[in-house]
């Protein structure tokens, strides 16, 4: 390219960053082209920090988020694999265990078909998913076909986000680089790549769970968002949380109340405390609580009535080491 001609990506960034007057936010399908571009490694590094961090300092729109989806979405490369729950885990757990994954185990050893995918340890102090897959029997799949053959026999498959869209898990390694999180760790929680029947997705920062919900209604996604502990799939249960979902291209909502009385900060994070609870060796109320009812939320995503999902996932948790 000569230096008179203007990069193609150009007019992306522009958009962004053209002053208070002069900016505004992608359109849906300018968002589907800057993201093409930003997958197949159409743009400079320069380009891609100053997209990034211009998105982060706007903060993302419903329609930013779908025209993204869209372009990642068709340059997912997989074979036909039939899942229940797509199960993105990205955020990582400080202020509690990551009782999710027992709530996720429990649901695959009852039969529900569950794919999860996660960004890697990018944050210091935090106990991610990736941390519990091995005292889990959980496996870490390196390829679409490992996923399907677990999915077949355990019902539970984890991917990273680098071995299906690396371009992707780049964007969220320069956290440590730029000083800030990126959109794309908003995006990683749309992505459902192999179109399970429903997604759950936890956004923790305010404001978010209904740009999720909006952007989930322009896609006609199956999908329930909430703001679980941490920014991961966990219903707390000791505050009332309210549930979003969107379904054939329509917003819902419902409230979840609290179960228990309000819970302080975990002392630690100990390994060993998440296999007792698992096994059944140690009790803990708001463990099993959040257990329950992020089962509960998985049960509701396909399709149970709230009253009906709660005592389903009690059974199921009963049941969990029939499998």
């Amino acid at each position: 390219m000569s230096e008179s001609m203007e990069h193609p990506f150009a007019p992306f960034v522009r958009i962004l960053g053209k002053g208070k007057k002069g900016s505004r936010g992608l359109t849906e399908l300018e968002a589907y082209q800057a993201m093409g571009m930003l997958l197949d490694g159409q743009v400079e590094d320069t380009q891609l920090g100053a997209f990034l961090m211009l998105l982060r300092f706007k903060e993302e729109t419903p329609e930013e988020l779908a025209g993204f989806t869209r372009a990642v979405r068709e340059r997912v490369i997989a074979p036909a694999i039939t899942v229940d729950i797509d199960w993105p885990a990205y955020a990582g757990k400080r202020r509690q265990l990551p009782w999710f994954m027992l709530a996720a185990k429990a649901l695959a050893n009852n039969g529900i078909r569950i794919l999860m995918h996660g960004g890697g340890r990018h944050t210091a102090g935090r106990m991610y998913a990736e941390d519990v897959l091995d005292v889990l029997d959980i496996h870490c799949c390196a390829s679409w076909d490992e996923v399907a053959e677990q999915i077949e026999t355990n019902h539970i498959a984890f991917i990273p986000l680098a071995v299906w869209m690396p371009r992707l898990q780049r964007m969220i390694d320069l956290r440590n680089t730029l000083g800030l999180r990126s959109p794309v760790h908003s995006l990683a929680r749309l992505l459902n790549p192999l179109s399970a029947c429903c997604g759950l997705q936890s956004i923790f920062h305010p404001g978010y769970q209904l740009v999720h919900q909006q952007a989930n209604v322009l896609l006609g996604n199956h999908a329930l968002v909430i703001k679980g502990d941490g920014g991961e799939i966990e219903v707390r249960p000791d505050v009332t949380d309210q549930l979003l979902g969107a379904a054939d291209g329509h917003a819902w909502s419902e409230e979840w109340p609290a179960q228990i009385g309000r819970q302080v900060k975990a002392p630690t994070l100990e390994m060993e405390r998440l296999l007792a609870v698992w096994q059944g060796s140690e009790q803990d109320v708001y463990a099993e609580q959040a257990i329950l009812a992020t089962m509960a939320l998985a049960l509701r995503g396909l399709g149970r009535d709230r009253e009906e999902a709660f005592s389903q996932a009690a059974e199921m948790w009963h049941k969990r080491h029939a499998h």
